[in-house]
């Protein structure tokens, strides 16, 4: 009975040594391991992109093992597409590993956590060390089109056409007359000569120039709105500067004009940190001849202020939809 009893003891204290080895092992190997994460200078919301893990080793001699690294999973912290795992990292090495992530909402990120995570040597418990990286990283808007963005793109890509068409005072050539196009060039020699209406098109004197104003004096029950408008300036900026056109944006005291002044980076990069904010009232445009774009909730007060003839974007006309929560995903 007493030999029955030592054997108990013997295996007990047999395994409460091995579960106090695994734990000190497992410390031992996440101890001293560094972590930095670096992803691209363009991010935007809602898209995967990739980036580059570096873990180093700062421990000399001894090697860790089974390592894996893991985001720390918040509603607003960046998600990885899977977790990464380092079988061994040698004492006083740097491992690289690429990996996409995406951030789901737009703004600045300067707190992002990690874990590093081990089970070595004997799987019996799983030791975690957290680490958090201060380092501020801009994302911008989702430039990714969400349901009738499209539609609203190709309608307003229309409308540029037809508002420069024909601007410029070089004669170009005389065509056929197109529907909503104004009078005021039509060519009745030739009309009469085809039996159409015809009109004269003069060589354009500039590239074509869009103005996009964002009102930031937003009420607070509009912020989910405010949310979507930004993401649809974002991604009608992106797009309409993608087929060539000027962008001269606008919002509450702050103007660029791009390409002139800065990149369509600069735009997005100030949609990444708009916020809402009372002011004075509408700002006057300030160009007679281009085409204009009009974020907000004050259609009215925007057309008194000399916008009649722009796309005004309110939110009877861009609704917001039913359960927007987040980005879409790519």
């Amino acid at each position: 009975m007493a030999s029955a009893n030592n054997l108990l003891f013997l295996i007990l204290a047999a395994m409460l040594a091995t579960l106090l080895v695994s734990g000190f092992v497992s410390r031992l190997c996440l101890a001293a391991l560094q972590l930095d994460f670096l992803v691209p200078e363009h991010i935007p919301a809602g898209r995967s992109v990739p980036g580059k893990l570096y873990v180093r080793n700062q421990k000399w001699l001894m090697p860790s093992f089974s390592i894996r690294v893991e985001g720390i999973h918040h509603p607003n912290s960046p998600t990885l597409k899977s977790g990464v795992y380092f079988p061994l990292i040698a004492g006083g090495a740097t491992l690289e590993e690429t990996i996409e992530v995406r951030f789901p909402k737009r703004g600045a990120y300067r707190q992002n956590s990690f874990a590093f995570l081990t089970s070595f040597p004997f799987g019996f418990l799983e030791k975690s060390a957290r680490v958090t990286l201060s380092r501020e990283m801009i994302v911008y808007p989702s430039i990714d089109p969400w349901p009738g963005f499209d539609n609203l793109l190709a309608g307003i890509a229309g409308e540029i056409e037809t508002h420069y068409r024909g601007l410029g005072r070089d004669f170009y050539r005389i065509r056929p007359y197109e529907v909503l196009e104004s009078a005021r060039h039509l060519d009745w020699k030739a009309s009469a000569h085809t039996g159409t209406l015809q009109v004269r098109e003069f060589a354009r004197e500039q590239e074509r120039t869009v103005e996009i104003f964002l009102d930031r004096d937003i009420p607070p029950h509009l912020d989910a709105w405010f949310e979507y408008a930004v993401d649809c300036c974002a991604f009608l900026a992106w797009s309409l500067s993608s087929q060539g056109a000027s962008i001269h944006f606008r919002s509450h005291g702050y103007e660029l004009r791009q390409p002139e002044e800065g990149d369509i980076y600069n735009i997005l990069k100030y949609l990444a940190l708009v916020y809402p904010q009372k002011s004075a009232g509408p700002e006057a445009p300030l160009d007679d001849t281009s085409y204009k774009i009009v974020f907000t909730p004050s259609p009215r007060q925007f057309a008194e202020a000399g916008w009649m003839d722009a796309r005004l974007l309110a939110p009877d006309i861009l609704p917001l939809p039913a359960g927007r929560q987040s980005p879409p995903a790519q």
